[in-house]
């Protein structure tokens, strides 16, 4: 029996730029790498002192891995999982962990019968601003939540139509489901289960056939609601989070990087009303979002804990995307 987090053995499935950060944020060892481009998976396993392979069936069939990274792209997403939980792995998977909500069913299947741990890779939920958003809303500091308002997008780049992500057989749609799903799960996360979903997704600049932009009013049984917007048309990279309580408002942004420093600033409503009482905290580090979810990953295992977001999550997350979609007339879910 391993006795600490340090003392097991991680696989990487998919050696692109999210593989190698989950590599880097792990603190155990990494065993096995696995990509269709071996070169890649050389690279990256060159690293860490592990084996490379083109086979990811390869990281399975290892007895000495404890929990395998699976960052592949959209299409294998689900299979690769299911195949690593009954093989008796852990498994971190990359948001959305599917291209649809059925995929990821036999997944949580299996997660049960097994009695695996299944995360998935919403690390936006980790950015030290949005954790500093639930500590003051969980003591109360701007009271009962009424409703958020959030945006999220990049530009894109020559040739981002001609990518992966704009074939729907491999990414299962297109900005909504790509960034969009950060945006709807940070709002479950604070407001509860949306039980009405409006909105529409557009194809607006790229050549593509998925949408470039999507818009969303999401509402709970209590009529909290959710304004969303994620765009590949954000000519300026940029990501808002504004969430409004009855005695004062939280207001997060920049990612770090591209995206601008990290911050939040509260608001406090004064008994006066007029200008607020505001406190800003700034986090001009590096992206810590990787290692704490990492953490949280191997706290799961410990502790034999459902992971929070688990598969349960990336399924309600997905369904609110199929419906955007439906509503949308985009036929991309498999």
């Amino acid at each position: 029996m391993k006795s600490s987090a340090t003392e097991l053995q991680a696989g990487i499935i998919g050696c692109g730029l999210i593989g190698r950060k989950r590599a880097a944020a792990f603190p155990g060892r990494i065993s096995i790498c696995a990509d269709l481009d071996l070169d890649r998976a050389a690279a990256l396993a060159h690293q860490h002192g592990a084996v490379p392979t083109s086979q990811w069936q390869k990281v399975l069939d290892d007895p000495a891995v404890d929990l395998v990274f699976v960052a592949t792209l959209h299409d294998s997403l689900a299979a690769i999982t299911r195949a690593a939980v009954e093989a008796g792995k852990h498994v971190l998977v990359e948001k959305p962990g599917a291209r649809s909500a059925a995929e990821l069913e036999p997944v949580a299947a299996a997660a049960r019968a097994r009695n695996r741990r299944v995360r998935v890779g919403f690390n936006h939920r980790f950015h030290p601003a949005i954790q500093k958003a639930r500590r003051l809303i969980d003591d109360g500091a701007i009271g009962p939540l009424m409703f958020l308002r959030a945006r999220y997008g990049h530009g894109g780049r020559v040739g981002y139509d001609r990518e992966w992500r704009a074939n729907p057989a491999l990414s299962g749609g297109g900005e909504l489901i790509d960034q969009g799903v950060h945006l709807i799960d940070l709002s479950r996360w604070f407001l509860g289960p949306f039980t009405t979903v409006d909105g529409f997704a557009q194809t607006y600049y790229w050549d593509m056939p998925v949408d470039d932009n999507a818009f969303l009013l999401l509402r709970t049984a209590e009529g909290q609601a959710a304004f969303l917007h994620a765009s590949c048309t954000e000519w300026k990279n940029l990501f808002s989070l504004e969430i409004y309580g009855r005695e004062g408002k939280l207001d997060i942004s920049g990612l770090g990087g591209s995206y601008g420093m990290e911050r939040i600033a509260y608001y406090r409503m004064l008994p006066q009303m007029g200008p607020p009482e505001t406190t800003i905290w700034e986090y001009p580090g590096s992206d810590s979002s990787w290692g704490s979810e990492v953490q949280a990953f191997l706290e799961d295992i410990e502790q034999n804990r459902d992971p929070e977001p688990g598969v349960g999550d990336a399924i309600e997350v997905l369904k609110v995307v199929q419906e955007i979609y439906r509503k949308s007339n985009y036929d991309h879910h498999p």
